[in-house]
Order: structure tokens, then C-alpha cells, then sequence
């Protein structure tokens, strides 16, 4: 039986780990590793990894970074920040991380979701898709950490990077980031029905409540959350936490079975 998937999602700038609130108002949390060891030990079910200099700093990726945590890592990785070509990902590939995830090359090189998924397989290769609302309805794509605004229609695009080979998507509500007030159900359902693959939401989880909702109402779907995993109470104090296998099988059982 399938189950849904419960994924920490570390943002990471200067080696360090920070947290943002809808992309802004950045905050140092900790040392990477040392958040990685402790979801080890609390068998988080996959954890994502995003380098969120890369791409706006137009750099390569940091691979000793990579390779540090993949070393420590004892779940499947994704990781994703300044991602350009098949070389660049395959060398990611052999340090030891399971998947990679792309935002702005997609747009710049389309293509680019084929190659790797020909090399590799397509349930490697992750599209993530950041977006805000719009004014009057609807919500547009956002690249470079919600800088630049992508004049693509969203489920246009959605369809597009599927053609071309992408195994996963992640939506990532960039009105939600660090909010922790819930996830934005209606952008689920906005463009769950042009999904094919596995999608995995991101930006609002400020409860475990709130992903067992995620469960209850879309059943089998990836629930990513960065602040909920980093802070504890009302103050946001830093503390890496994670569900225990019992609190997880509560919420499946409470909300899929």
C-alpha cells in the first residue's frame, strides 16, 4: 500500500540553515547537518534540501555541501539550488542524492527535464513550482526566491514539464511560506486534476493538524513543511522536530483509512 509522505524541507544560504516568511524576513536557524542527524534519528520519511543562493547568485552548486549531507542523510534526498545542465545533476546524482529538484532551468532549458530523466529516470527528476496569488484570482510563477515573475499560465506549465518527463511535482505557496497557518487548499485544487504524478505541497504547515487535512481531503500526496519541523510554540523556538511513527500512524489512520 501506498502511503503519503511526510518531508522536512531545509532552506539553506551561506552553508547556513535559515527560514523565511513568504520568501522574506530570513532567519538563521542552525547548521544543516546537524538538523539532518536529528531527522535521522526521527526516521523523517525524505528530506529536501535547497540551496536558495545558487540560482539567484548564478553559481554552480556547492557539491561539498552536497556531498556532506548526503554522507550524513539516512533518507531519501532531493536537493535543489543552481541546477543548469545534466552534468551539473549527474554529478549530484553520484554523491549519493536520490533526486534533483529544478525551478527557473526548466524555463530556461526545457529540454533539460528530458536529458536528465532519459539518464537517470523520471521519478529523479523533481519540478518545483513556486507561485503567489494574484490580484483578481489565479496565481502566477515565481522564480530567483519569488524575484521574477515567469509569464507562463500555471497549468499550462504544469502540463508542459509532465511532457517532457518530470516524475514529481512540488507546489510551493510563496503567500504561505512560513506562515504557518495552513495550506492553501484552494491552489490544490486548482491544479491537482492536470496532475499525472506525485505532487508534494509546500508553505503553510504550522500543525500537524494541518497536514492530516491535507491527507484527509487529497489522500495520498507528499505534505512538505519548513517551519513546522524547525520551530516549537508561539514564539518560534528554534527546535528540530518531526511526527513519531506513532503520531504518523495516527494521522493516517484518523484521516486516510
Amino acid at each position: 500500500m501506498l502511503y503519503p509522505r511526510i518531508i522536512p524541507c531545509l532552506l539553506i544560504r551561506n552553508k547556513g540553515l535559515v527560514k523565511t516568511i513568504k520568501f522574506k524576513d530570513e532567519k538563521y536557524v542552525g547548521d544543516p547537518l546537524n538538523a539532518v542527524k536529528i531527522f535521522n534519528e526521527k526516521k523523517a520519511d525524505e528530506l529536501m534540501v535547497i540551496d536558495i543562493d545558487a540560482t539567484t547568485l548564478g553559481r554552480e552548486p556547492d557539491y561539498k555541501m552536497i556531498e556532506n549531507i548526503a554522507t550524513e542523510c539516512r533518507m531519501p534526498l532531493c536537493y535543489a539550488g543552481g541546477i543548469k545542465n545534466s552534468t551539473q545533476a549527474q554529478k549530484i546524482f553520484n554523491l549519493g542524492v536520490e533526486k534533483i529538484a529544478i525551478s527557473s532551468a526548466f524555463i530556461e532549458n526545457p529540454n533539460l527535464i528530458t536529458e536528465i530523466a532519459h539518464k537517470v529516470g523520471r521519478q529523479s527528476v523533481v519540478a518545483v513550482i513556486d507561485v503567489k496569488k494574484k490580484i483578481f484570482g489565479g496565481y502566477e510563477i515565481y522564480t530567483h526566491n519569488g524575484t521574477k515573475k515567469i509569464k507562463i499560465d500555471l497549468i499550462d506549465f504544469i502540463e508542459e514539464v509532465q511532457q517532457l518527463g518530470v516524475g514529481e511535482i512540488v507546489i510551493n505557496s510563496i503567500d504561505k511560506d512560513g506562515t504557518m497557518k495552513g495550506y492553501d487548499f484552494n491552489l490544490i485544487d486548482t491544479i491537482k486534476p492536470h496532475i499525472s504524478v506525485p505532487l508534494t505541497v509546500l508553505g503553510g504547515a504550522g500543525t500537524l493538524n494541518d497536514i492530516g487535512s491535507l491527507f484527509n481531503k487529497y489522500g495520498i500526496i507528499g505534505a512538505s513543511a519548513g517551519s513546522l519541523f524547525v520551530f516549537k510554540g508561539k514564539y518560534r523556538a528554534v527546535l528540530i522536530n518531526y511526527p513519531s511513527i506513532k503520531e504518523k500512524s495516527q494521522l493516517i489512520m484518523e484521516n486516510l483509512l
